[in-house]
């Protein structure tokens, strides 16, 4: 039997929804206001089970300001399970740029242990050398120490570059070792490398969570554009996958059709809508086949 798969919504898909409610336009869903009220809109609204969050939608925030978001994740049973720390960081430095890449990291572990969070996601900014990479291995393990106070793993999100090269991405994890640092995949990073499904099948074992990017559906016949979510789902269980799929909206396949058409006006596309349809998807790829150990032979 399959371990079983929980599905999550990574929040960067909804950010420009928290910039703007009224952009949402089923009149039968009520759009969180902020991203206090967000946990309870993925639980009951997308009936997904998690969240990941992105460090720029704590800007601004307070240590009470993250204590009242972990209450309304306990209380409507939707953990943040990942916090995302968008801007690669470099660390091959050892200067002043360092001190303050370290004290952010700090930041965002106190942030995440006060949430309950078990991990960390950042991307290493580093050039696809040898040297690089036992310099930026250093440094992660460096970082690593500041972390290891609030308990946390470390994930490495593929980025141009080192990590941009599964085997690259493996490399550096296995030159790092230990049980906190793990990988952070994405189908949208598989796919750029052109070769999807080595790139997921290299990365999962390593990984406590993966983006499942949504990049749009195709209207008449329904198929998800670029890749298949289902062939994803089938290429990480292949390797014993059994963690966390955090649905990541990206919308580029609405993006290029645009382009394609020489518009000059921004494709309007139902994130909501993109994002349940996806969950279908990844449903329907994750779910157990019943036994049916109760109905009569013939």
């Amino acid at each position: 039997m399959q371990p079983e798969i929980l599905l999550t919504l990574s929040a960067g898909s909804v950010r420009p929804l928290l910039a703007d409610p009224q952009a949402v336009t089923d009149a039968e869903v009520k759009f969180p206001r902020n991203v206090f009220e967000l946990p309870d809109f993925v639980a009951t609204d997308l009936q997904l089970r998690g969240l990941n969050l992105p460090t720029d939608l704590l800007k601004g925030f307070g240590l009470p300001e993250v204590d009242k978001l972990r209450d309304a994740a306990d209380r409507a049973h939707c953990p943040v399970l990942l916090l995302v720390e968008e801007p690669a960081i470099d660390f091959t430095e050892r200067g002043a740029n360092w001190v303050k890449s370290v004290e952010r990291l700090r930041r965002i572990g106190l942030a995440a242990n006060r949430l309950g969070c078990p991990a960390i996601a950042v991307r290493a900014m580093a050039a696809d050398t040898d040297a690089a990479l036992e310099a930026t291995a250093a440094g992660v393990k460096m970082a690593l120490k500041e972390l290891d106070k609030f308990d946390l793993n470390l994930l490495l999100a593929p980025h141009e570059g080192l990590t941009f090269s599964a085997a690259r991405l493996t490399d550096l994890i296995k030159k790092i070792g230990g049980f906190r640092i793990g990988s952070y995949p994405s189908f949208a990073h598989a796919f750029a490398t052109g070769d999807l499904e080595n790139t997921l099948r290299k990365l999962a074992p390593y990984a406590p969570a993966i983006a499942a990017s949504v990049r749009g559906f195709n209207e008449k016949t329904g198929e998800h554009d670029g890749y298949s979510l289902e062939a994803c789902v089938d290429c990480v269980r292949s390797v014993g996958y059994g963690n966390t799929l955090a649905l990541d909206f990206v919308g580029r396949g609405a993006e290029e059709a645009v382009a394609k058409k020489g518009s000059k006006k921004a494709a309007k596309v139902d994130i909501i809508g993109e994002l349940l349809k996806a969950r279908a998807h990844l449903e329907a790829a994750t779910a157990e086949p019943e036994l049916a150990l109760d109905e009569e032979e013939e």
